[in-house]
């Protein structure tokens, strides 16, 4: 029966083939535009496949479907007073048909699909989704690099000569890991940090539901033709226990997900709609999947490495990788890959923003657990040996034997980034850095990327080194990482104010009209939004929670050790949530601050709490277990 399905639609169809797919498969009953807002929320509607079918004309011309802007994120466009937001489909890229196994046709006996296709949101004549910007964005990128192309047909380290190029293709891909759990229970953190630093986790083998659910995801992606490339257990979990019937309970482990490259667009589009069959599939099997960057504080996070590549087709319909070296094992790059390198690091400030926009995000990216902390790129000691550095931001990644693999993997990224204005931002970036590289030799450019810090470069920074072959984590103190690759932003606060404290960085990512003031302003809005609320509403509440939790124990043997303790931690509870008078506590500033939108003031509170909540957590951990 599966293999009776219409699973996609793919790009480019003509709409009258689509009806005669759509018709021959009556089982597939509503018709769902997706819509993706500034914070990557997609849009989910149910329209009855009668009405698209009928009304198909109007659907491609956008006028079929409106919205209410003022209910997604787009914060300053479409508000209450001025919100209808049309949604014109787009056909360029593929449909996917979300089959409802809990729900089946009675006349045919095929689980009911519903065709969920991707859209644009157009308010006042102007495209302003996260879609549209990445769309809008790589044709802009695409031109400027066919005319530096054109004008300079002599490209050091290229293997194709400038002038022979026709077309340029942007290629991503993403890599999804999640948390599964059984519901309703909670994780021994204690327990899985001791297994995650000994190495148990990474590459185990698979058992039960979670192994059941994931071999579904996988064969489930091939027939959506995402050519799945892998699916593995990932460093974080415990090992699973076994109940009175004899099914898994406990269970609670960090799996990835793999497949492969597309167009980057359609990569983007890939990511969410493998996110929705992944959740479903595991939750078909009783386990309850996490996306979050970091679900359990002292645990590994989930991460989202990015892959970003770039070919050019030639005018006899040749492929040739864009950033890979004529001569691999001379040169680690061609100079377009240089450029594209050194303009996504010189520009990362205001391309960071758009990485982690949210509280969640910035609690993964600390030192210890394979989560980049600072701007700065790892080549290889030599470029006839592939570096696989995993403590830098952006890797270079190569197979001497096959160019075609040469790509930068962004390493900061998590399953919720909105990946539709990374790549946006990133490309226009990279088309900057080749601007300023395009006429250099690959001696130049590989001496511009390893320069120290406080030599004068020609498109670098100054004062700031970008390349380390080591081990950024060890073989620096926090005071050298910060000094020589820049201090990463602490709070949400901290990294939006990129787009204030670099204008020139934001004129660069904003050149070509689609990331323009507007976008940037909505996106910075929308992000302040959720971390106010999210502060005030959850993560200060939670907090509270834990603080009181933080109970002296009575009825034990009690030492002057446990009396200095308790001493110790009841000052920190008083610091943190015990108002006075004449004093308020941490929690009832930071709100403050919050609620008069001092967000300099919150920003920095908002650190001191999580460091002192840690520290009461340490300090009660330690009491307890000195109790008998």
């Amino acid at each position: 029966m599966l293999d009776e399905l219409l699973y996609v639609i793919p790009a480019h169809t003509d709409r009258a083939d689509v009806k005669k797919m759509l018709e021959a498969h009556p089982e597939i009953k509503f018709v769902s535009l997706v819509g993706i807002d500034m914070a990557g929320n997609d849009t989910d509607e149910k329209i009855p496949m009668r009405i698209f079918l009928k009304d198909i004309d109007d659907f491609y011309a956008g006028c079929a479907v409106q919205t209410d802007g003022s209910s997604v994120v787009l914060p300053g466009i479409a508000t209450l007073n001025n919100a209808k937001v049309d949604m014109p489909v787009d056909p360029d890229v593929t449909w996917f048909v979300d089959y409802n196994f809990e729900h089946y046709d009675e006349e045919t006996e095929k689980p009911i699909g519903t065709l969920r296709i991707p859209s644009f949101l157009i308010h006042e004549g102007k495209r302003v989704d996260a879609r549209a910007i990445l769309a809008d964005s790589l044709t802009y990128v695409k031109k400027g690099l066919l005319d530096l192309f054109h004008a300079h047909p002599d490209i050091a380290g290229l293997a194709v000569k400038g002038d022979q190029i026709d077309d340029i293709s942007f290629t991503s891909a993403t890599e999804l890991e999640f948390w599964v759990k059984t519901p309703l229970e909670d994780a021994d953190i204690e327990e899985m940090s001791a297994s995650q630093v000994m190495q148990e986790q990474y590459w185990e083998r698979t058992h039960g539901a979670v192994r059941t659910a994931l071999e579904e995801c996988v064969l489930t992606l091939e027939r959506y033709g995402l050519k799945c490339e892998m699916g593995h257990k990932e460093v974080g979990g415990m090992k699973g226990q076994i109940d009175e019937s004899g099914r898994m309970s406990h269970v609670c482990e960090q799996i990835e997900i793999d497949w492969r490259f597309a167009d980057a667009l359609q990569a983007c589009d890939n990511e969410i709609f493998v996110r929705t069959i992944v959740r479903e599939i595991f939750r078909g099997n009783g386990l309850e999947v996490s996306f979050k960057a970091k679900p359990m504080i002292g645990l590994a996070g989930n991460g989202e490495h990015t892959h970003i590549g770039m070919v050019a087709v030639t005018k006899d319909g040749k492929l040739v990788n864009l950033f890979a070296a004529a001569q691999p094992k001379e040169d680690f790059m061609s100079v377009v890959g240089y450029g594209s390198i050194m303009g996504l690091l010189k520009n990362y400030e205001v391309i960071n923003p758009f990485v982690s926009a949210t509280n969640d995000s910035l609690n993964r990216l600390k030192p210890g657990f394979e989560a980049p902390v600072c701007i700065v790129t790892s080549l290889g000691h030599n470029p006839a040996v592939p570096s696989r550095n995993r403590t830098i931001l952006a890797g270079l990644i190569r197979d001497l034997d096959n160019p075609m693999a040469t790509r930068f993997e962004l390493r900061a990224c998590n399953p919720y980034t909105n990946t539709y204005l990374v790549l946006a931002a990133i490309y226009s970036a990279m088309l900057d850095g080749i601007t300023a590289t395009v006429a250099k030799s690959t001696k130049e450019c590989v001496a511009e990327l390893s320069k120290n810090a406080g030599e004068d470069g020609f498109y670098l920074e100054k004062d700031r080194a970008y390349r380390s072959e080591d081990d950024v984590f060890e073989d620096y103190t926090d005071e050298e990482r910060d000094h020589l690759f820049g201090a990463p932003p602490a709070t949400v606060w901290e990294n939006m104010q990129g787009f204030e404290n670099y204008p020139e960085k934001l004129k660069v990512i904003t050149a070509g009209g689609a990331l323009r003031p507007q976008i940037i302003d909505a996106f910075r809005d929308g992000a302040l939004l959720r971390w106010k609320t999210e502060l005030v509403s959850r993560i200060i509440p939670e907090n509270r929670a834990i603080v009181r939790k933080a109970k002296e124990i009575k009825g034990a043997y009690v030492t002057d050790q446990d009396s200095y303790n308790w001493n110790k931690i009841n000052g920190l509870r008083t610091y943190l949530a015990k108002d006075s008078i004449d004093e308020k506590s941490l929690f009832t500033l930071l709100i403050n601050a919050l609620n008069e939108k001092d967000y300099a003031t919150a920003s920095g509170l908002q650190v001191e709490m999580y460091d002192k909540v840690e520290e009461l957590k340490a300090l009660y951990d330690a009491y307890e277990k000195n109790m008998i």
